[in-house]
């Protein structure tokens, strides 16, 4: 504005210039074409038909890149600014049964998890329970148990994302159930499930096997993330997968040898009367063995060398305790 009235600029711009604006845009294309094939399992060859969407897909630069990505001549047979308004209506008469005959009444139109829906359990790890890009309504089932003795509750965190630790994804909620019966670690059966219906709403429930005890959370604001977002987790994903692989392995280490331990006293504690002092004596010698190889070891901490050696003993523990079952 100037002296309160607006100031208009006139100026030409030719289609060299406007690539050259946009190349950085139009590049990312790219990256979302390789990803889209890959979460589908098939190569550009496999494609049946290349369909643009978007205002944006009538610049010839796009449809360029589009053609060499896949090897196709894309479709001009739909407006690229009314396909998804055509999708969204025809979607939403199925959902509603006012769809069900004429023209898109055999059409299926499946919507997808954005990104990883999982639970934090052990260690801080992510453990998955949904998949990314899983076609919804949806609905999955995994059992847990408790990590310490006499366990009598568990938190449920519920998270979004692709990272391998709780830490970095996005927390959605989180809820408590109580009233576990007490019992050694490992031995209660907590069921998870992950229910999404088919307007994305997640119902997450946690329930004990042994005293029919369930508790749940209902998560409406799961998939209220931008394009942008979403495509930052993949990244971040992808871009720290060895560091994440790592740390998980010297996790995986330490709990493997932990869980060896916790059989093992286990075993001599139900065997005192079948097994002789020399065999009681050997898997106790062994069990403190491995438990100063691992007393206050960091998994950030752990050396090559660290973890070979608690390897190779928890691996000598199993194989004792499996000669013996």
């Amino acid at each position: 504005m100037s002296k309160g009235e607006p100031v208009h600029l006139e100026c030409e711009l030719t289609r060299a210039k406007f690539q050259e604006l946009t190349a950085d845009l139009v590049d990312r294309t790219e990256e979302a074409v390789h990803k889209a094939l890959s979460d589908a399992g098939i190569s550009a060859g496999q494609l049946g038909m290349v369909l643009l969407v978007g205002g944006s897909t009538r610049m010839p630069a796009v449809q360029e890149k589009v053609r060499r990505l896949t090897g196709k001549e894309p479709a001009r047979n739909l407006n690229p600014d009314e396909c998804v308004a055509l999708g969204a209506a025809i979607q939403g008469a199925k959902l509603g049964g006012e769809l069900t005959s004429g023209a898109g009444a055999d059409l299926i139109l499946m919507d997808v998890t954005p990104l990883t829906l999982s639970i934090e359990t052990v260690g801080g790890v992510a453990t998955k329970i949904i998949e990314r890009n899983t076609t919804i309504p949806t609905r999955h089932s995994q059992i847990f148990t408790t990590a310490a003795n006499f366990q009598t509750s568990v938190e449920i965190k519920v998270l979004q994302g692709e990272r391998q630790f709780a830490k970095d994804n996005t927390l959605l909620g989180n809820f408590r159930l109580n009233g576990i019966k007490r019992a050694m670690a490992g031995v209660p059966q907590i069921e998870v499930t992950f229910d999404i219906d088919a307007n994305g709403i997640v119902n997450v429930s946690a329930k004990d096997l042994g005293t029919g005890k369930e508790q749940s959370i209902t998560i409406t604001a799961s998939s209220n993330l931008s394009e942008e977002e979403i495509q930052k987790a993949v990244r971040d994903a992808k871009a720290y997968e060895h560091e994440d692989a790592q740390r998980m392995e010297q996790m995986d280490v330490l709990g493997n040898a932990r869980g060896a331990i916790t059989k093992a006293d286990q075993y001599l504690a139900e065997n005192k009367k079948n097994i002789t002092k020399e065999e009681k004596k050997e898997l106790k010698g062994q069990i403190s063995l491995l438990q100063r190889q691992i007393r206050g070891k960091k998994p950030e901490k752990l050396t090559r060398p660290e973890i070979e050696e608690i390897v190779a003993q928890t691996e000598k523990l199993e194989g004792m305790l499996s000669s013996r079952s």
